[in-house]
């Protein structure tokens, strides 16, 4: 989870064999995944929903040549957006989804995803303790975590001279950034932003919290240029943006392109990111989605999918497996002090996520 090589945005297309990767040399075989090989060949395809730079043709390529099965998918830029295409007729259409933490809790509740049979999926074994459960999937009943970041700000230094500290910045200096800064198409990150920048939880669901929130950032609105989770790209690199609200992984993949661009996680905190992956429970090629998703845990799968798209994986022996300079990428892999300092982002109940809409919808439609 959009944008060319970046967290939420068009497919990265790498040409084939461009890393050396050969997914013989990782020992991953079919048979650690299928205990019934004749069903997974029966259906010969396996319709992804995802974000989309996570799909990569080499990988997508390799994992065909394996299995047989022809890897297809559609791409969301939001996960409001993929549940409400969800909800709205794809469900049967779709054997994998990648949502992120807080929204496997909503679908789990809703009764839309299979639980997961961890005797086929072998190599969870490889994920970070800390990823070996979580407050919105104990146990990874439902998910697989798969990558994991911060929300900061990412600011042209050209433009910007003195780095942003903090996400006060955005409020103290809005005239010189008039329709200059984006912020996310994302209502609990820009609203927990803005509770962050008050001294509060990301997660408020304090309704006093939430007004003046909302207040905030009707005061930030005149000078905000859009509202995009993707679009600031190449904006920001032409000059045409100042600065914008961006995941981590992103910013990480823009500066390489471009190291005039700088990613700050703001001082008082921010949210910390999990994307992962779901089998829905009317997944048309269940035995196709298990067989992607221990394919996906390999070590060497997810260290090639760190190098080239720039997220920090979940998956401690693939960790092991990457070059120092990306495993000493601060935008990747921040220092713990402002770890401790941020949050997840939490379910929140009906109630409440129905007070952050209403305010979103105020906020976007006014």
């Amino acid at each position: 989870m959009s944008y060319c090589a970046s967290r939420r945005r068009f497919i990265k297309t790498a040409a084939a064999g461009v890393s050396g990767f050969a997914l013989s040399s990782c020992g991953w075989t079919l048979a650690k995944v299928q205990t019934d090989q004749a069903i997974v060949q029966s259906s010969d395809e396996l319709n992804i929903y995802t974000w989309s730079n996570y799909i990569d043709q080499e990988l997508v390529d390799a994992f065909q040549a394996k299995t047989g099965i022809k890897v297809k998918f559609d791409v969301f830029d939001s996960n409001e957006t993929m549940l409400a295409a969800f909800q709205a007729g794809k469900a049967k259409i779709y054997s994998v989804i990648y949502p992120s933490d807080y929204k496997v809790t909503q679908m789990s509740k809703l009764g839309y995803l299979s639980q997961l049979d961890h005797l086929r999926l072998e190599s969870l074994r490889h994920l970070i303790p800390r990823f070996q459960t979580s407050l919105h999937d104990p146990g990874n009943r439902y998910s697989v975590p798969m990558s994991w970041g911060t929300t900061g700000l990412i600011y042209n230094s050209e433009k910007i001279k003195d780095a942003p500290k903090d996400w006060n910045y955005l409020w103290e200096n809005k005239e010189k950034l008039m329709r200059r800064m984006t912020l996310m198409n994302d209502v609990r990150e820009v609203l927990g932003a803005t509770l962050r920048s008050l001294g509060f939880s990301y997660n408020s669901t304090n309704p006093a919290e939430l007004k003046k929130a909302y207040d905030r950032l009707q005061e930030l609105k005149p000078a905000i240029a859009t509202f995009t989770t993707d679009a600031w790209r190449d904006q920001l690199i032409a000059g045409d943006l100042s600065i914008a609200m961006a995941y981590s992984s992103d910013a990480a993949l823009a500066m390489k392109d471009n190291p005039k661009l700088k990613y700050v996680i703001p001082s008082s905190g921010t949210s910390l990111w999990t994307d992962t992956m779901v089998i829905p429970k009317t997944a048309p090629n269940p035995d196709g989605a298990y067989a992607w998703l221990e394919f996906m845990l390999q070590p060497e799968v997810a260290a090639k999918m760190t190098e080239r798209l720039s997220f920090a994986t979940t998956n401690q022996a693939g960790i092991a497996q990457l070059p120092e300079a990306i495993r000493s990428n601060s935008s990747l892999f921040p220092a713990m002090e402002l770890l401790n300092r941020s949050e997840s982002i939490a379910p929140v109940e009906r109630e409440t996520l129905e007070a952050y809409e209403r305010y979103w919808t105020k906020l976007t439609s006014s």
